[in-house]
């Protein structure tokens, strides 16, 4: 049987903190096999190229493009290989498509189910990932559209967290962009910086990010090893669907309400946006 992820206290922690506010957790899997170095070249080695991502990632400027991420020159596997000093960083996505991290997953984010449930909902659409990174690496100023629980196993980084869902920083337009294909990383302004929050992890260090929270993050003067859990909502789903209803509604030149923020109900824009979803599936779009 796998060692619990999470003690007592760091279960806490998380049920004080969920769903609204970042938080520093501890947590018991660090040392775990699956999070080598070795096995995540393993891994790497069994994936599909489509599943792993790389790039250049020291200096880049805070509010760099997705489009504008700079190459490396490496495949991602001798990104790996010279991890140390090739400054750079590596992604692999959805690790759960590979049958011993979809346990691990499983494992762990059944631990907080308890917690999640009764606050957001059923639990769906987990999904792993793994960040390897360069000493001084930066992965740039982004969100993510769902809840994360980032596990630091080698190495430590700072992850810099803005207000969630901060109306200045991710606009209506922006979110409805995202939500119909396009980046999510996000401009710079100087004038957001004294509006973040730093959390600093070691490894047996975790922290917990809300959907929609803002945030870069900048890695030590080591290898680093992170291991990114996540799960979404039903008020999630509906959050999207309702900012693709919005961008139907733009694109006709109408200039509709913003999508409400967490815990107000999406329901009647998501439904507006499914409903005409499936009659464009069935009879095209005109």
């Amino acid at each position: 049987m796998n060692p619990k992820a999470f003690d007592q206290p760091a279960v806490a922690d998380f049920a004080a903190a969920y769903p609204r506010v970042p938080a520093r957790l501890t947590h018991q899997i660090a040392n775990h096999p699956l999070l080598t170095l070795d096995a995540m070249a393993a891994l790497a080695a069994r994936m599909q190229p489509t599943s792993m991502g790389h790039n250049a990632a020291i200096n880049l400027p805070m509010g760099v493009s997705n489009a504008d991420l700079p190459g490396n020159g490496l495949t991602v596997h001798e990104t790996i290989a010279r991890i140390a000093d090739c400054g750079s960083w590596v992604l692999l996505l959805n690790i759960e498509q590979d049958p011993l991290y979809e346990r691990l997953l499983h494992d762990v984010l059944g631990e907080i189910a308890p917690i999640v449930e009764p606050a957001t909902g059923k639990m769906l659409r987990l999904e792993g990932f793994v960040f390897i990174s360069s000493p001084l690496a930066i992965t740039p100023m982004h969100f993510d559209p769902e809840y994360n629980i980032l596990f630091q196993a080698r190495g430590s980084k700072t992850m810099t967290l803005f207000p969630t869902a901060d109306p200045d920083i991710i606009t209506q337009p922006f979110f409805e962009q995202y939500y119909n294909g396009g980046p999510r990383n996000l401009p710079w302004r100087e004038e957001w910086a004294a509006r973040a929050r730093e959390i600093s992890v070691v490894p047996g260090q975790a922290i917990y990010i809300p959907v929609h929270a803002p945030h870069w993050v900048r890695v030590h003067d080591e290898v680093s090893i992170s291991l990114s859990l996540t799960w979404r909502s039903e008020w999630v789903a509906h959050h999207a669907d309702a900012c693709r209803f919005n961008r139907r509604l733009r694109e006709r030149g109408l200039a509709p309400s913003a999508v409400r923020g967490f815990p107000l109900s999406n329901h009647l824009k998501s439904y507006g946006h499914r409903a005409l979803a499936r009659l464009e599936q069935r009879f095209g779009k005109g």
